[in-house]
Order: structure tokens, then sequence, then C-alpha cells
């Protein structure tokens, strides 16, 4: 036991004589106090190429590396004059129907009058076009409205086929379904093989879900950068279970992008069969009003219609008008007074007036009868930003 001592005590000295050591040339490595900065080198010293400073300098870049090129913008001289565009112009498509839905052509051009924040604005030129349509067909998809087999099911299908039997060859279609999240099933073709292809896998929903505001929203997003006139036709339920925006950013959305969108509310019938017989109750019935009115306020603010039919009988009717609808239409040019490029976003109104009296434009049919009218277009725009 004592030889044991004495060879612990021997032990001990050695591993403190060795931290005693480590301590001694790492003060001789370190100068100054821990954690206080260099001295910056001073200026005007020359050194060779290559070498390493000392403390607080940089190393020398070796002389054989080539230079070394950014993507910062050039400097414009002094002298040179800056240039900037401030044109801007808007462009809005206008529908004008009689209650019957009907298109009313022939209005001249001096009867359009556009307001920009209640401010009338300058009209460059009216025409009325007819061009192919853009057309992405939405369509939702879940297993809460189209469980296989199902009369909504069914009512879905018929509604999709319906309205692709309707377009033109020179139109041009796109079909996204959606649930829990969209799914492109046919990108923008004219090929009517590869529309109905995608048709045919909408057989089994996949989810319960139904995220309206986030497929809406998706949809309008990617059409921002398709010229010419662009539509949604959207068929749906009009409910919302699990979208990660909400109605008020959806909306904002679809305002901001231009797209005409075209709302068909789903299970019209069943709802008003379910309700009669007591099946459903306030909160149900006070959901499927908020529904059908979010159908209806995203088509009156992008210029678009909403429908609710209750028989497959209308669908024929309403295929015919939108078809007629996203073909015929005014287009007002002007450039607004309000020049500022803040990105605010400016509301648009469009009326019809006797450009005599500035009073409301009366038409009548050929027994002089007046006709009630409506006029569909974009409620406003986003005004541009100033770019830097």
């Amino acid at each position: 036991m004592r030889a044991r001592g004495t060879a612990m005590r021997r032990l001990g000295a050695a591993l403190l004589a060795a931290v005693c050591v480590g301590a001694a040339v790492l003060a001789a490595q370190v100068s100054g106090p821990v954690g206080s900065r260099p001295p910056r080198p001073l200026p005007g010293s020359t050194r060779r190429p290559g070498n390493v400073p000392g403390p607080g300098g940089v190393p020398d870049s070796p002389t054989n590396l080539p230079p070394v090129t950014t993507r910062a913008p050039n400097r414009i001289p002094e002298d040179q004059p800056i240039f900037s565009a401030d044109t801007n112009v808007v462009t809005v498509d206008i529908a004008i129907v009689d209650s019957k839905g009907q298109f009313i052509p022939g209005i001249p051009a001096g009867n359009f009058q556009i307001l920009e924040d209640g401010v009338p604005q300058k009209i460059v030129g009216v025409g009325q076009t007819e061009a192919p349509a853009t057309v992405a067909l939405l369509v939702e998809f879940s297993n809460r409205w189209q469980q296989y087999w199902s009369e909504t099911w069914y009512q879905t299908l018929t509604a999709t086929y319906g309205f692709v039997e309707t377009l033109r060859p020179e139109d041009w279609v796109a079909v996204i379904a959606y649930d829990l999240r969209p799914e492109i099933l046919a990108d923008f073709t004219q090929n009517r093989r590869e529309v109905y292809e995608a048709l045919q896998r909408m057989r089994i929903a996949a989810y319960r879900e139904s995220n309206l505001f986030d497929a809406l929203a998706d949809t309008v997003q990617r059409m921002q950068g398709i010229e010419g006139r662009k539509a949604v036709v959207l068929l749906s339920s009009g409910e919302d279970t699990f979208s990660k925006l909400n109605y008020g950013q959806a909306r904002k959305i679809v305002q901001e992008a231009g797209v005409t969108v075209h709302s068909i509310g789903l299970g019209q019938m069943l709802k008003e069969l379910l309700d009669a017989y007591g099946y459903v109750g306030g909160a149900t019935r006070i959901g499927w009003l908020q529904a059908d009115n979010q159908l209806r306020t995203f088509s009156n603010e992008t210029g678009g219609f909403a429908f609710f039919p209750r028989f497959y009988g209308q669908f024929g009717t309403i295929f015919q008008s939108l078809n007629y609808l996203m073909r015929n239409q005014y287009t007002a040019t002007y450039q607004p007074s309000n020049t500022k490029r803040d990105g605010t976003f400016r509301k648009i109104e469009v009326r019809l007036i006797d450009p005599q009296t500035n009073k409301e434009l009366r038409i009548t049919d050929q027994k002089n009868k007046r006709i009630k009218y409506k006029i569909m277009a974009r409620k406003g725009y986003t005004a541009p930003r100033e770019v830097e």
C-alpha cells in the first residue's frame, strides 16, 4: 500500500509539470489580453507578394491569380442623363348583357365612361373583339362532395365534360383538379385528346379536404404571365376547409391577378333537398350560403359570372353563354390620370352614359322597349411600383 501511494504521488507531480509547461507555451504564443483586437497594419507598409503578414494583417494574394469580375452594375457618369418611362396603360375587358344574360353588341365608344377611384378617365380606345379563349378549368374533386358514384360526383363529371365539348378547336384549355392541393391534369393545350385523357383521371377522389382558396389563388397567379384574354371556369361547391390562405388573402390575390373568374356552383339541388327535409342545421345552412357568396364575389370582382344550376338541363345554356362571353367583349384602354407608381389598389367603375346629358344610357330594342342591362368588368388593378 505504501509503494502504491508513492507511485500515485509521482504520477500527480508529472501531470502538474505537464500542465505548467503547456501554460508557458501558450503564454509565449499569445501577446496582449485575451479577446483584444490585433492592431491594423500601418498604411504604406510594404510586403513581398506571398508573405504572411504579422498579427492583424491580411495575406497577400498570389500574383498569378486572374482578376475577379463581379455582377455589380457599372457606375453611370455624372454628365450622362438618366431616362425613365412613365407610360402606364390600363386595359379593361367589359361584358354588357341583358336580363337574360345575352351579350349586347354595337354600343358606340362615346357612350363608355371609366372612373378610377371616382375620377373620370380619358379613354384612348374602345372596340368589340372576338378571339380564341384561353381557359383554365378548375374543378373541385374531393371526398367531401365528389364521393365515388354520388350524385354530386356525377354532376361534376357531367359539367366538366359538357364544358369541354363546347370549346372550339382554336381555344386553349388547361384542366386542374383540387382537393388538399391543386393538381394540373393537363397544361394549356389545343389537343382535345390530352384534355379527355386528363378528365379520365377524375374517378376516385383522394382526400376529403377542399382547399378552394389555395387552388384559385395558385391558378390565377400562374395565368398572370399569359397575354391576351384569359379566364378561369371554376366548378366548385364554394366551400373551403383547410387552405393556408384565408378568404381575404385569396380575394386580394384574385383581384390583383387580372384574370376573369366564372363560377358554377355544384350541389345546389342536393342542398335544397337536404334543407327541405330537415337534414341540416342552422350552422350548415349558413356555411352553404357563405360558400355561394364566395363564388359570387370572386366572379363579380373580376368581371365574370356566377351560375348556380339546380337541374342538368341548365348546363347547356350556361356553357353557351360562357363561350359567347369569353370571346365577345368590349375592350377599353385608358391612361390613368394618377401617375403615381406607389403599388396601391385603384378601383375601376365602368358606366354607359349619354354624352349630351351625362346620364345613364338608355338602351331599347326594336320595339322601343327599354332593355335592362348589366355591366361586367374587373373592379380594379394594382398600380406598378417605381423601379429603382
